[in-house]
């Protein structure tokens, strides 16, 4: 959308030009939502790859061990997976380039490749922020050079000190650490480290892909690789184990008491005929709420509670900490929701369920403030018994024997429609979301989503990114309250934006979502930002429709934000396939088909 803009300027912009059509990466199909910079998009200049830069005069630089593989060999990969659209291709990239690296340096390469930095269950966040990379950027012209070249593990070193940089004098050690590594690189290299610091690489290398190159590179079958990263939630970690353990050490990685794995996953169901045909007639439907999931691992007196996106929240819960201790197994792993509750016991907002998630300190008063209530719907480990692969009958049996019902989630076993439409009204009534239909037979598909769970809502919903915002007028004048929407686009690892709305926030939210967003800024507009795609919100809609407006193809009619996704990422963002197929379900729903699809 738009052309690419350097972040160091701000250019005055009607912002309804970037809502036209572009290109893809690689010249076809919807253009991309997020802009980057000129300096991230243009590959076509030279660079000396015997030449480093150092940014500001006195700060010091971990020199590289000689053999450390230069940071300018994955900055070369990435222009060369950049210009292939054929996944073979980048698969051969992939794996060459990995089977050439040291151990140590195999995990922080696959990381940078897919424009993550850190593992997914490592808590560290850089922030930096618009202000503060433009200060960097603007320091780094006044580099010198020097006859060193960065290395890989020398960036991620580096990228660490900025995102474990505290204190009251942490924006300006930031700011003065990003100088300094962008200072080093050659231009070809600060545009990999600059696309890693806005969180999307944009060269068509998604989690998929670089699983199969991992696989190529080990010269192990792809499943095997799939399946210990579902357990072990760390792309960088499984390329480690692959490439040096080989399929022994990939099979050695199953679950893991107190360490967290990805969960399993639902499909949305579009009708109650559905469910039931797919689960064979008869089905479990569970209560679905409107909280917070969590693993829960113990280890003879020692717990911890796993977010959904695998993040150690064991201090924030020190209520659900007690009652694990107190159940009568030495370990386990259950999974379950944690809902907050008001003084009669009904559920509170969301939004105040994850201020709990996010308080570090003052914890007792937080548990007086926001009391939780726990919920639990399964079991996949039991002193030295894993359940994983036992059918979700017997795992809910075992369930029941370990776990007091009072922390049981409400369930029901149905064969008709009409036993579901009650319990749905009552799961409502209770304040909750909807319902979880599991099929009965169905073993436990480790961070797999399919139709053996079903999700029953009542509304149209789609979990979408805020890829920009714009500054509101009238009563939300001074707050940034008109989003930008977009899907997943999982050919590309991009975003696609169908549309915009300033519906569905409180005040509060509008002032925290401000702050929030500039601190995610990618560049800065006249009418608002570019952010990172990092915030997702669930939205509710009317309909969807073809439009020429964006370069999707399609926009929301009557969208309005339900509520803020603080448990879930970018990965968790609904995709451009789906889109499409509601679309199209949309008019099988009315009797006839789109013309267009």
């Amino acid at each position: 959308m738009g052309h690419p803009r350097r972040p160091v300027s701000v250019p005055e912009r009607d912002p309804q030009r970037h809502s036209d059509p572009g290109r893809g990466a690689h010249g076809r199909g919807p253009g991309r939502v997020l802009p980057l910079p000129r300096t991230v998009q243009d590959r076509s200049r030279g660079r000396n790859l015997e030449t480093g830069r150092v940014g500001w005069s006195g700060f010091t630089v971990m020199s590289p061990i000689p053999d450390e593989t230069p940071f300018a060999r994955l900055a070369e990969l990435t222009t060369k997976l950049e210009a292939t659209s054929k996944r073979l291709e980048k698969r051969a990239l992939l794996a060459a380039f990995l089977k050439s690296l040291r151990r140590d340096e195999v995990p922080p390469a696959v990381h940078l490749i897919v424009g993550r930095i850190f593992a997914e269950s490592d808590s560290r966040a850089l922030n930096v922020g618009w202000a503060t990379l433009k200060k960097a950027l603007a320091g780094t012209k006044q580099a010198t050079l020097v006859p060193r070249p960065l290395t890989i593990l020398e960036a991620t070193r580096m990228f660490a000190q900025i995102a474990e940089a505290r204190g009251p004098d942490s924006t300006r050690a930031r700011r003065r650490l990003l100088e300094s590594l962008l200072g080093r690189a050659s231009e070809e290299e600060r545009d990999v480290l600059l696309r890693n610091v806005f969180g999307e690489m944009r060269i068509g290398v998604n989690e998929g892909v670089m699983l199969e190159g991992i696989a190529d590179a080990a010269g192990v079958d792809a499943e095997s690789v799939r399946t210990a990263h579902m357990f072990l939630g760390d792309l960088g970690m499984v390329a480690e184990i692959a490439l040096f353990e080989g399929a022994v050490g990939l099979r050695s990685r199953g679950l893991r008491l107190l360490a967290p794995m990805k969960p399993m996953l639902a499909e949305m169901a579009e009708d109650l005929d559905e469910v039931l045909a797919e689960h064979g007639g008869q089905t479990a439907v569970e209560f679905k709420l409107d909280g917070a999931r969590i693993q829960i691992h113990r280890k003879g007196d020692v717990v911890r509670i796993f977010s959904r996106r695998l993040s150690d929240v064991t201090d924030s819960l020190p209520e659900i900490v007690a009652i694990a201790k107190s159940l009568p197994a030495s370990e386990f792993l259950l999974e379950g929701e944690v809902v907050a509750i008001n003084a009669d016991g009904k559920p509170l907002p969301f939004q105040d369920l994850m201020r709990r998630f996010r308080r570090v300190h003052g914890i007792a008063a937080a548990q007086e403030e926001i009391p939780l209530k726990l919920y639990l719907f399964d079991l996949l480990h039991v002193d030295g018994q894993t359940l994983i692969d036992a059918p979700y009958r017997a795992r809910w049996e075992s369930l029941e024997r370990l776990v007091p019902s009072e922390y049981l989630t409400a369930r029901r076993i149905v064969t008709h429609k009409q036993e579901i439409e009650p319990f749905l009204q009552a799961a409502l009534v209770a304040g909750h979301e909807g319902l979880m239909a599991k099929a009965l037979d169905s073993t436990y598909s480790v961070g797999k989503r399919g139709k053996k769970w079903f999700k029953i809502k009542p509304a149209d919903l789609l979990d979408m990114a805020i890829v920009a915002a714009e500054w509101g007028s009238g009563r939300r004048e001074g707050w940034l309250s008109n989003y930008w929407l977009a899907v997943r686009d999982e050919s590309t690892g991009g975003f696609q934006m169908i549309g915009k709305t300033f519906k569905g926030l409180t005040d509060a939210e509008f002032e925290t979502m401000t702050e929030r967003l500039r601190g995610l800024a990618t560049s800065e507009e006249r009418w608002g930002f570019h952010v990172r795609p990092e915030v997702v919100v669930e939205v509710a809609y009317n309909e969807i429709q073809r439009s020429p407006h964006y370069p999707s193809g399609f926009a929301l009619r009557f969208a309005r934000i339900v509520r803020i996704r603080d448990d879930k990422g970018p990965d968790d963002v609904d995709t451009y396939a789906r889109l499409k197929d509601l679309y199209k379900k949309q008019f099988e729903r009315k009797g006839r088909g789109p013309a267009d699809l």
